[in-house]
């Protein structure tokens, strides 16, 4: 079942993305104090309201964060592309077009229920004061008021509120089910025989001019990539660290202020005698306990050395009394504050007064200190002062950035003041309008590569804007040379347009030697056997490709054995007698969690032909044109 759950995830993806698309990616869009043309123009429109380029790429940013928060080891530049960002235009047509469905049919909740869901929800309860009432201190670091989270709350459960009736509602009648179930698990018995082209390659042999012929009808095929040569220079922290110099009255100063840092943490070995005495133990029992560790340590005061011989025969801490009492090295903080304490106040080989703890009365010996030396500074000079420089300069790059942007964008004609301003190198590549395979930093950005094939920067020769490509880390570039998409002579590519042009004549030698076969059989009164029988199912593919399965499994079982001719494209042609159709192969576990998950699709659709339904009702549309070729396809 798993294999046709990832075999047809496009039926699944709508109420996914709903799922999995927070809920709140409709507010907090404001946040920009300067606006431009560009970021104020439309993207899309739902129920007369606009949703502005602004708006997109700020929800955009937060969900790639929450992405980023949820898996801190992805690569965040993989979510930086046209389909990506159509992705989150899609999710905020969606809320929309589920928002204005909520106030027209009048499903936002009321005071009441809001406030029933808040104190009720175990989601709300770091929000929830112990009376009920809402945490406003909780909700201010949240960066949202009680206003404001009353306002999302409500609108959140509205949206719920107009696709759970529909999703909740399905009834699967046994009959279809098994019919649904049947059309992807049913068995059916075939013989099959192969045609591959690989098979018929060293029989292909095509001339020059068929050759030529070829590569004028396909020349598509042979076009060199558009490409670009840049220039482009590059604002980090590395790049700022190497201007700053540290004097060695700062690096010293920061030394005595962490001393801490360069102090090898102090350990201390001891051994320990516990007489046991729970902390809610009767007073008797206390004393009890008390009196028998006051006669040992007397008996140790006049016999130290007796000390492990003492412990394995009294001590009740079963973890330590077979080993003399020891308690091998600990730090600060490892036991508890009372026995830390004495042990890290007593001098080497001493023996301490009684100490109580939780856990009764403990006597202690310290055996070995070891740690609590501090390195010497020239030993840490080196680390000081690369620290100093990576503080310095992370405080530096938010100027440095907003100088960045400003030069590349006031001075666009070229990158020269720039690298003189903020002492930057200015580095050179040829790029694609996609990265290269293995790209890294700015040339992996698929947002630079964007701007870099853009208007401005190929045909006005501009710089392009500020592009910050991972943290702290921003980069402008400037076409030097641009090379667009052109087709290759055929003498360059001539190698290229006969492997093409030999695999095209061998497929086609393997679709006629099969169409022949299947002619064959069909006139032979015989019915002879074919090579391979197989049992096929949408589960078992028995390595076939989709092609034979559509046929098989799509073939009228009204009248069997049937005789099928399938083209394979350029992997060649297949034949196939389709001799039998057998039930789908019992599960194990039965077919209620099967049943289940049918139901459970099929509440999918509904959910998904309302939804696009409400779309039309309420006029939510996608502009053309605002994502490139990602946003061609109408919204979902």
């Amino acid at each position: 079942m798993f294999d046709f759950v990832r075999s047809h995830t496009r039926l699944f993806q709508g109420l996914l993305v709903l799922l999995i698309f927070p809920s709140f990616v409709f507010f907090g869009v404001q946040g920009y104090s300067r606006f431009s043309d560009d970021a104020a123009a439309k993207v899309a429109e739902v129920d007369g309201r606009s949703i502005t380029r602004q708006e997109l790429d700020a929800a955009h940013q937060r969900s790639v964060e929450r992405i980023r928060q949820q898996m801190p080891g992805v690569d965040a530049k993989m979510f930086d592309t046209p389909e990506m960002r159509r992705e989150t235009l899609d999710g905020m047509v969606r809320e929309r077009t589920m928002l204005s469905a909520a106030d027209k049919l009048h499903l936002l909740p009321g005071d009441e229920r809001l406030l029933e869901v808040f104190r009720r929800e175990p989601r709300y309860v770091q929000l929830r004061n112990p009376d009920g009432s809402v945490n406003r201190e909780e909700l201010l670091k949240r960066g949202m008021s009680s206003e404001l989270f009353a306002l999302q709350l409500r609108q959140e459960l509205g949206m719920q509120q107009v696709l759970q009736g529909v999703a909740g509602s399905v009834v699967a009648a046994s009959g279809v089910v098994n019919a649904g179930l049947d059309a992807f698990m049913q068995r059916r018995e075939v013989q099959l025989q192969r045609f591959d082209t690989k098979d018929f390659l060293a029989k292909a042999n095509p001339s020059d001019a068929e050759l030529e012929a070829y590569y004028k009808a396909n020349s598509a095929q042979f076009k060199s990539k558009e490409q670009a040569d840049i220039e482009y220079v590059l604002l980090d922290i590395e790049t700022l660290k190497k201007g700053i110099a540290v004097s060695e009255d700062d690096a010293r100063k920061y030394y005595t202020e962490n001393a801490a840092r360069y102090t090898s943490a102090e350990e201390r070995r001891a051994s320990h005698i516990l007489i046991k005495a729970d902390k809610d133990a009767a007073a008797p029992d206390k004393a009890k306990a008390k009196a028998r560790a006051e006669a040992l340590l007397a008996d140790l005061r006049k016999a130290p050395a007796s000390f492990a011989d003492v412990a394995r025969a009294n001590s009740q801490d079963e973890g330590s009394a077979g080993n003399g009492g020891d308690l091998d090295f600990f730090g600060r903080g490892l036991m508890d504050k009372a026995f830390e304490d004495a042990a890290f106040a007593m001098k080497q080989g001493e023996i301490s007064n009684l100490v109580q703890t939780e856990f009764g009365y403990h006597i202690i010996q310290l055996a070995a200190v070891r740690g609590g030396e501090k390195k010497p500074f020239e030993a840490v000079r080196g680390e000081i002062e690369a620290e100093i420089r990576n503080q310095v300069a992370r405080k530096r790059y938010v100027d440095a950035a907003e100088q960045f942007s400003n030069l590349v964008y006031e001075q666009s004609d070229s990158l020269q003041p720039v690298v003189d301003k903020l002492k930057l190198d200015k580095r050179t590549a040829t790029v694609a309008r996609a990265p290269a395979v293995g790209a890294s930093g700015a040339l992996a950005s698929v947002k630079l590569l964007e701007l870099v094939f853009g208007d401005d920067a190929v045909r006005k020769k501009r710089n392009t804007e500020g592009v910050e490509v991972g943290p702290n880390q921003m980069v402008s570039a400037r076409v030097v040379a641009h090379r667009p998409e052109t087709t290759l002579p055929f003498e360059q590519v001539k190698a290229q347009v006969r492997e093409r042009a030999v695999r095209e004549q061998a497929a086609a030698a393997a679709r006629k030697a099969g169409v022949e076969r299947l002619a064959q059989l069909k006139s032979a009164t015989d019915a002879p056997e074919l090579p391979s029988k197989l049992t096929l199912s949408r589960m078992k593919a028995e390595g076939q490709p989709r092609q034979v399965l559509d046929a098989v499994l799509g073939a009228s079982d009204a009248k069997l054995p049937l005789l099928l001719g399938v083209d394979l494209a350029d992997e060649g042609y297949a034949v196939v007698r389709l001799q039998k159709v057998l039930p789908r192969e019992p599960l194990p576990e039965g077919d209620a969690a099967l049943k289940g998950q049918y139901a459970q699709a099929w509440g999918n659709a509904e959910t998904q032909a309302y939804l696009a339904a409400l779309k039309t009702r309420f006029k939510a549309e996608i502009k053309p044109g605002t994502l490139g070729a990602a946003a061609s396809a109408p919204a979902r």
